[in-house]
């Protein structure tokens, strides 16, 4: 079983990616479960046509803990397992907890064991934020692989730098190893060449270079990955170029982070902050 994250700005696009790529893998065969570690709740929306799935949070909180494991796991496109964190009431608690709950009910409730026969498990996580329960999949070894999307913006490239000091500092106790960097595109100038200088200093690669399409607002909006909205489309093979290029991947490392004076030069070399 394969277990990845995927961290990135938030806004960015991670959840989009995540479910797309996801799509991806099962049309391919492979059997996947999606764990939404945001308080949203919307990492599974797409594959789940929509629905608003129940968190394991509020499960607990109506049920007690006398759950069971489809009680908080529900299948959608392909059969893809479906699982959302959930958080506390807006105001009360920690969000990060959602996390830490979630992971060790689902550990406890068997939906890793290999009885399971699951291939992936991708952890969408809220945010930029590497510390607390944001920072469990990381933490305690729950994902192996991180993946880190990204854009041309300043501001996402400097979330993807943070992120990969957390992997670094992470790295030290543990098997969590970089396996690239996804580019999520806004269509910024140079883009392409600086997500590959970016990726290149830090000692990864850009996995792939996922271009900006208006398919994939029309299908959210349709309530679907583009996989399944419209498998012909060309968007829809660049995510199973991505799916694909994660299939198949063999490049994973500890991170070398930027200095804050090393990234504001990569972004004048390449045209940003003239």
């Amino acid at each position: 079983m394969r277990k990845v994250a995927i961290y990135g700005k938030g806004g960015i696009g991670k959840s989009t990616t995540t479910q797309n790529t996801v799509a991806g893998l099962v049309e391919m065969g492979k059997k996947v479960m999606v764990v939404g570690c945001d308080p949203k709740a919307d990492s599974t929306r797409l594959l789940l046509g929509g629905l608003a799935q129940k968190t394991v949070l509020d499960t607990l909180r109506e049920e007690g803990e006398d759950v069971e494991l489809d009680d908080v796991v529900k299948s959608g496109f392909k059969g893809v397992r479906c699982v959302e964190s959930g958080g506390p009431e807006p105001g009360v608690g920690c969000a990060g907890r959602g996390i830490i709950t979630s992971v060790n009910l689902l550990e406890q409730l068997g939906a890793y064991d290999e009885s399971q026969e699951i291939d992936y498990v991708f952890y969408d996580v809220l945010g930029d934020v590497v510390c607390g329960g944001f920072a469990m999949p990381m933490r305690e070894g729950k994902a192996q692989e991180i993946y880190i999307v990204c854009s041309g913006e300043m501001m996402a490239m400097y979330a993807a730098n943070n992120i990969c000091k957390g992997i670094v500092k992470f790295a030290e106790a543990g098997d969590v190893k970089l396996g690239g960097l996804i580019c999520n595109s806004r269509k910024v100038d140079n883009e392409f060449q600086m997500i590959e200088e970016l990726a290149r200093r830090l000692g990864t690669q850009m996995i792939h270079f996922v271009p900006r399409d208006n398919m994939v607002q029309r299908a959210e909006i349709n309530r679907k990955t583009v996989i399944e909205y419209d498998p012909t489309h060309p968007q829809a093979d660049e995510y199973r170029q991505l799916c694909r290029k994660i299939d198949e991947n063999k490049m994973f490392v500890i991170p070398k982070p930027l200095a804050i004076e090393e990234l504001e030069e990569l972004l004048i070399n390449y045209g940003i902050l003239n």
